[in-house]
């Protein structure tokens, strides 16, 4: 049961940093007079990134269910 809260703890933690190293480069389009609606396609390092957090999302949503069903029970 413990192994299983340290575990949710750190995928939190990579969850977080996914998600705050994503959101660092959205706003910069603006700061240089570029408009943020012009599509692109996700490359490499932000390609990954992305896949990342999905996984780490499904992971962390999956674990905290199990938590619940074994603490429940």
């Amino acid at each position: 049961m413990k192994n299983l809260q340290i575990i949710q703890i750190v995928i939190a933690a990579l969850l977080m940093l996914a998600i705050l190293l994503q959101n660092r480069g959205a706003g910069l389009s603006g700061v240089f007079g570029g408009t943020g609606n012009i599509y692109r396609t996700k490359r490499g390092i932000e390609k990954k990134l992305f896949i990342a957090t999905i996984i780490l999302a499904v992971l962390f949503f999956s674990i905290s269910l199990a938590v619940i069903l074994l603490y429940k029970g």
